[in-house]
């Protein structure tokens, strides 16, 4: 185990899930307390059980709808009691509704409104009350999790001939989060509160094997990223080390969006 994150307190959100599950542990193995907020409170106290197996005293799980602030504020109230300081938030839900991902032309306009509202609007909730706390605290880190359609246009022809297609409420969503980041770190000057944002390229999850060839064909030499392949950067931003880094988005991509 490595001490860059010794003992600080950090909050996943989405903390169950298909990345949350890997952050929650990179952060138990880097010393840290790792926060599985879930709204799915089952999920995020067997994930906790998980880490704390290997890591012990290095996980707790706490319920969490981004999207409700009494939600919020006893996740905050309730990390706090137990540990006495929460050091960072991870903004990593993506929560998103039953018509989530449809072609451009079968979105509705209901559907596109409830999507981003609640990804977005999740997300600059989560950040405006945890800064209201990090503010009384004397400082934080905020780390908001976007991606290289935040960044780029969408790669199109990558989907050529599969199910898939790149639902325009994503990179709507993505975009707005790296500006709420930059929003956000520009508001919250001479606080101690500092907030980033990360954007990974494409994460391996059982997708065709023509699209990952396709995909690979715009990257440098890996293509699809591991879960893993994340855990270098997303550390970096917790630690210390990135004292000084303030509004800034870190893409991990293999050169995707080049």
């Amino acid at each position: 185990m490595n001490e860059a994150l010794k003992k600080k307190v950090v909050v996943v959100t989405g903390g169950a899930g298909l990345l949350g599950r890997e952050f929650c542990a990179a952060i138990a193995q880097s010393g840290g307390i790792a926060i599985v907020a879930d709204r799915r409170l089952e999920d995020a106290q067997r994930t906790a059980s998980e880490i704390a197996a290997a890591y012990e005293g290095r996980a707790w799980a706490v319920e969490l709808d981004i999207t409700s602030k009494t939600s919020v504020l006893s996740c905050i109230a309730s990390v706090c009691d137990k540990f006495g300081r929460i050091d960072a938030v991870v903004n990593n839900a993506y929560p998103r509704n039953a018509h989530y991902g449809r072609k451009l032309e079968d979105v509705t306009y209901e559907d596109f409104c409830d999507n981003v509202g609640m990804h977005v609007g999740g997300y600059f909730l989560v950040s405006q009350q945890f800064a209201g706390f990090f503010r009384q605290q004397g400082g934080g880190n905020i780390i908001n999790m976007s991606s290289i359609y935040g960044v780029v246009a969408p790669r199109f022809e990558v989907y050529e001939g599969t199910p898939m297609t790149m639902p325009v409420e994503y990179a709507v969503i993505k975009s707005g989060v790296l500006h709420l980041t930059r929003y956000l770190a520009k508001y919250l000057k001479g606080t101690g509160i500092r907030v980033n944002a990360i954007s990974p390229g494409g994460i391996l999850d059982g997708q065709p094997a023509a699209f990952l060839e396709k995909y690979k064909g715009h990257c440098m030499s890996k293509g699809m990223l591991d879960k893993r392949d994340l855990m270098g950067v997303l550390v970096f931003l917790l630690s210390d080390a990135s004292a000084y880094m303030n509004g800034q988005n870190l893409t991990v991509d293999d050169g995707f969006s080049l």
